[in-house]
């Protein structure tokens, strides 16, 4: 058994010997088939970066007014058409005012009786007053007497302030323009009966000559703005904070720049997003309240690494670059990116700067194969291809 028990060690030792010199010769062969290749190469740089995000927006005038009745009664008279441009004070509507003006009426009738009352007061305490210096009557009458004129002076106070009330309502039954701007649609027609409790306004003025455009921020693009904006409060950074782009539904940038001008107390618990408010001026009328697009912020990054965008693959949401080792062999990196800057990946992980990385031509390499380098990759004045230190735009 012994025998057989070496015999069999011995022919397994001679198999696997068999298998590593064929396995090394086909390793070799496989390297013969890939001589090294040519390629462009650079040096991986710092430079600035300029990202630009995009938010969706809703876009209101500065002031946006539900125009609704104070009064009640059925619409008489339509003084302006739907989409015209009224100024402040400008009457708009009137409902149907003779109750009003009856009402009003009334109390300036209740006002001369009130003052008719209180003149007889007066005279009746002026008479007892004389009468008990006499002491022909007692301080008791004088006393119910002053009493008596308190009440009527009390009652015209109040007829004054009825009458008032009625004034009030019959200039109410003319709906006038709180603010300038322009209206939207009529929701009612002559002869509808109308009032405060009516479900629909009558219609929406909207100052629109300036404009806020509400936009939502994620948490994490706001802990980037916090930290790339000058300022050491958040108020002092949206003041600070370059002025916004608009882009408007028909895809072309909007001819005036924006300023961030608020932003929400809290986070959004549902969304884990915080909203913004950047003002724009409308003077030409261009937008109205309603419409819609999109903030575009700029944000600037100083010093960050900066690859070509065609230099990378994407496989599987992550991103690529082939850089040289000290042998000038092919080494495959995965790379995190930060945003992009014109033509190029800024780069937060991955690479390092003065690194030699492969501009192009490596649709074939792969990691270990050799490279003879073209362009001077190790030379120090090499750029990174399509950037340079400046801002991309």
């Amino acid at each position: 058994m012994n025998n057989l028990n070496r015999n069999l060690i011995s022919n397994t030792v001679k198999v696997c010997g068999v298998f590593l010199l064929l396995s090394c010769k086909n390793t070799d062969q496989q390297a013969a088939q890939f001589p090294p290749m040519e390629l462009p190469v650079s040096i991986i740089e710092k430079g600035n970066g300029l990202v630009s995000r995009e938010y969706p927006a809703s876009i209101e005038g500065v002031a946006d007014v539900e125009i609704r009745p104070q009064v009640s009664g059925y619409l008489k008279q339509i003084y302006v058409d739907e989409g015209a441009y009224v100024r402040a004070g400008q009457p708009l509507f009137k409902i149907e005012d003779r109750i009003y003006a009856e009402q009003y009426n009334t109390a300036k009738a209740a006002i001369s009786v009130a003052r008719a009352n209180l003149s007889n007061a007066k005279i009746d305490l002026d008479r007892r007053k004389e009468l008990v210096k006499e002491k022909i009557v007692s301080n008791i009458q004088f006393q119910q007497s002053q009493a008596a004129y308190e009440a009527a002076r009390a009652s015209l106070d109040q007829a004054e302030a009825a009458a008032q009330s009625a004034r009030i309502n019959l200039e109410f039954s003319v709906i006038k323009a709180p603010v300038s701007g322009y209206l939207s649609r009529i929701n009612y027609r002559l002869g509808s009966l109308i009032g405060p409790s009516s479900v629909e306004p009558i219609t929406l003025l909207s100052d629109s000559h300036q404009l806020n455009a509400y936009f939502s921020m994620s948490e994490s693009d706001f802990l980037s703005f916090q930290d790339t904006h000058i300022g050491s409060t958040l108020s002092e950074k949206i003041k600070n904070s370059p002025l916004v782009g608009l882009q408007i539904a028909n895809g072309k940038m909007f001819d005036q720049k924006g300023k961030l001008d608020a932003v929400d107390g809290q986070f959004n618990a549902n969304t884990g997003s915080v909203t913004f408010r950047a003002k724009l001026d409308n003077s030409k009328n261009m937008l109205k309240a309603g419409n819609t697009g999109k903030i575009i912020i700029d944000q600037r990054y100083d010093n960050v690494i900066l690859i070509p965008i065609a230099s990378t693959t994407t496989v599987q949401d992550k991103v690529y670059v082939f850089t040289l080792d000290k042998q000038n062999k092919a080494v495959q990196r995965s790379i995190e990116v930060l945003g992009k800057t014109g033509l190029n990946y800024m780069v937060t992980s991955g690479i390092n700067p003065g690194e030699t990385y492969v501009v192009s031509g490596f649709e074939r390499l792969q990691a270990g194969m050799p490279v003879v380098p073209k362009g001077g990759g190790n030379k120090k004045d090499q750029k990174v291809a399509g950037s340079s230190k400046s801002t991309n735009n």
